[in-house]
């Protein structure tokens, strides 16, 4: 709560996802064939260890995190599969070379993109609308839906879902890559 307060523009939030959150998140994962996940704006790996809970065994989980006090939180998760991005989401492309990936089979973000400036925003959900598989799916939470446009207009479609057991309230934006 104390890093929320602190850098709300970064963090997005002042408390951490509930599980409801975490489980509303992932459960449009379809984890039996996934074997590349990015997540965006890891945090402090709450979501994070939920992904990796079900995840399957040779699947790997690329987590992007600009916060360094977060990317410490991220670092004291044991699991090989997880790989940590202390870096922009905008670097996504030269990651996914490192690791010699050339698509994502899913998205998992928390980017508090109602913070960023909306041209930064349109240019991370476009980087992953570039290398998301088809028919892959960009699953984001949002407090508001102030930004449903811009996965609108990037995607073409999104899924609204509520998760009320959470502080704040939050939704779940689907996109799908057609």
């Amino acid at each position: 709560m104390r890093e929320g307060l602190k850098n709300l523009k970064t963090v997005g939030t002042v408390a951490r996802s509930s599980r409801h959150l975490c489980k509303g998140m992932i459960k449009h994962v379809n984890f039996q064939d996934a074997r590349l996940i990015v997540e965006l704006g890891a945090g402090d790996g709450v979501i994070t260890k939920h992904i990796l809970k079900s995840m399957h065994p040779d699947a790997t989980l690329l987590a992007f995190e600009v916060h360094p006090k977060f990317c410490e939180s991220l670092r004291k998760i044991k699991d090989k599969r997880l790989i940590i991005a202390e870096d922009s989401a905008e670097k996504l492309g030269e990651y996914l070379e490192r690791i010699g990936a050339t698509e994502v089979d899913f998205f998992i973000s928390a980017i508090p993109f109602v913070a960023l400036p909306k041209e930064l925003g349109y240019k991370i959900v476009s980087i992953c609308h570039k290398y998301l598989r088809k028919s892959g799916l960009y699953i984001q939470v949002h407090y508001s839906l102030l930004t449903k446009s811009l996965y609108e207009t990037v995607f073409g479609n999104v899924d609204v879902n509520f998760v009320p057991l959470n502080v704040p309230p939050a939704f779940v934006l689907v996109s799908e890559k057609h």
